[in-house]
């Protein structure tokens, strides 16, 4: 198959992969804007998204083309070194028209690899991945502030998002005007016009990227996401649906349109009853009881979590006991 078999093939495969990425990068800049001019719309996206189908089919075919584009790139490297053979020894410097992220394309990717990985450790995996796999953790799973909070609170987080989207800039600046010079677009008056497109569109997007990250660091230290009322209000609201299954939509209602330290003080109240001895004991043979008590461990975990005035704990509680997701 020429796709894969022709050099020509192998260029087109990493031009289309390309721009489905360049496009989502492009995406993600936006929806990251929004966590900065309208946090809690942003988790009203992380909640639309989360594991529904459509966003699982999105992810699964942005995942598919990263691999291909990650397959091809060392297909054409190793099909460029080979075709070079020892002359690549010969010549100590690059030529002067050929730009310094051409010749380091695979490299730049390798880092912007590494740099996706922490990302989707910090994010995907504590998001998207938890609903998938029904894990209940003290997080709710929609709630990309708090993630937000958690990622950019470490001190490393910003220096090493930074060096991703320094790699980024060079790789998109690259590529983009490339990508179109595999399709064609290869006459002098429109490589010229491309690669300031490409320039432009490059520096717009990972300036936006580090100037949120900045952002994102500087009120993640202040606790903005924590101690903002409008957020803790919709934190209270991603509790609901657990209270309503187990303690029905009474009690889901008084609990959570209580204010947050009224609330914390039912949720403690009512931890400490349900733990008591007598308690374990009078209620051992209600089926409903474990579940309840994880629901108050669950609620009072996050109220500890965001009551930033409290001794703080050594670490987040680790996630409960897996459930069936819904």
């Amino acid at each position: 198959m020429w796709l894969s078999s022709s050099s020509v093939g192998r260029k087109f495969v990493m031009a289309v992969t390309g721009a489905v990425l360049v496009l989502f990068l492009t995406f993600h800049c936006l929806m990251n804007a929004i966590a900065i001019c309208w946090p809690a719309a942003y988790n009203s996206v992380c909640e639309f998204l989360g594991a529904n189908w459509y966003a699982l089919i999105a992810s699964a075919g942005l995942a598919l083309f990263i691999i291909i584009h990650i397959i091809y790139a060392m297909m054409l490297t190793l099909q460029n070194r080979k075709a070079r053979g020892n002359d690549r020894y010969a010549i100590s410097r690059r030529p002067k028209t050929v730009e310094w992220s051409s010749q380091n394309m695979f490299v730049l990717g390798i880092v912007i690899l590494a740099f996706l990985v922490v990302h989707l450790i910090q994010f995907w995996a504590k998001m998207q991945l938890q609903e998938i796999r029904g894990v209940h953790d003290v997080l709710p799973p929609a709630a990309g502030t708090l993630f937000i909070q958690e990622a950019f609170s470490l001190v490393w987080t910003p220096i090493v998002y930074i060096i991703g989207f320094i790699a980024l800039w060079f790789h998109l600046n690259h590529g983009i005007w490339s990508m179109f010079q595999s399709i064609g677009w290869d006459n002098q008056v429109w490589i010229c016009r491309l690669k300031k497109v490409a320039c432009w569109w490059s520096s717009i997007v990972v300036l936006l990227f580090i100037a949120q990250a900045i952002v994102f660091t500087v009120k993640a230290h202040e606790n903005y996401y924590k101690t903002d009322e409008v957020l803790r209000q919709q934190y209270k609201e991603m509790l609901v649906p657990m209270f309503e299954k187990d303690f029905g939509p009474d009690a889901a209602n008084a609990i959570t349109a209580a204010p947050f330290d009224q609330m914390k003080q039912m949720i403690q109240g009512t931890l400490s009853q349900m733990e008591a001895p007598e308690a374990q004991s009078y209620f051992a043979n209600d089926p409903q009881f474990p579940a309840r008590l994880e629901t108050i461990k669950r609620a009072a975990a996050l109220i500890e979590y965001l009551d930033v005035d409290a001794a703080p704990s050594a670490d987040l509680p680790v996630e409960t006991t897996p459930q069936p997701a819904n």
